[in-house]
């Protein structure tokens, strides 16, 4: 997630983790957090494959972008959404409609409250776990290509 204080926002992040004794992982890249300003509970990591990472957390926390969003919805883990721009919101809101995810939070209205009460939420809810895991199982089994050439075959008329 970017944001034009990330100190704020890494700060942010910091205290809501705290707050629900979890650990977390951080991606690098926010702008004035040094890894030497971490608590032992978080670790920063560098670029790191979604399709890697993802499987092995209990919750995601992310902008909600389609890629990223996929990318947690593949894994099977409940994802957190904090929405800032253009289609964010809308994956948010479909996260949380499938029951896979917290309401989504926009960027404006975070808070360290908000987002430890989401990630408790989402590391606690078992039926949200179960959703995500069905859910994840499907995508995971699904034949997409195969799937896209079945559609473009019936309306070409082949």
């Amino acid at each position: 997630m970017s944001s034009r204080n990330p100190q704020e926002t890494a700060d942010l992040v910091i205290e809501a983790v705290k707050k629900t004794n979890q650990r977390a992982l951080l991606f690098s890249g926010w702008g004035g957090l040094h890894k030497e300003d971490l608590p032992d509970s978080i670790l920063m990591i560098d670029s790191t494959p979604h399709d890697w990472l993802f499987p092995r957390v209990a919750a995601v926390v992310h902008h909600g972008g389609a890629g990223t969003t996929a990318a947690g919805l593949r894994a099977g883990v409940p994802s957190i959404v904090i929405p800032f721009l253009i289609d964010q919101p809308f994956w948010g809101k479909r996260v949380y409609d499938l029951g896979v995810g917290p309401a989504p939070i926009p960027r404006s209205k975070l808070t360290v409250d908000k987002l430890a009460q989401a990630i408790q939420v989402a590391v606690t809810n078992a039926a949200m776990r179960q959703r995500a895991t069905d859910l994840g199982a499907k995508i995971q089994a699904e034949d997409g290509i195969a799937n896209a050439v079945e559609i473009i075959q019936q309306i070409e008329g082949k």
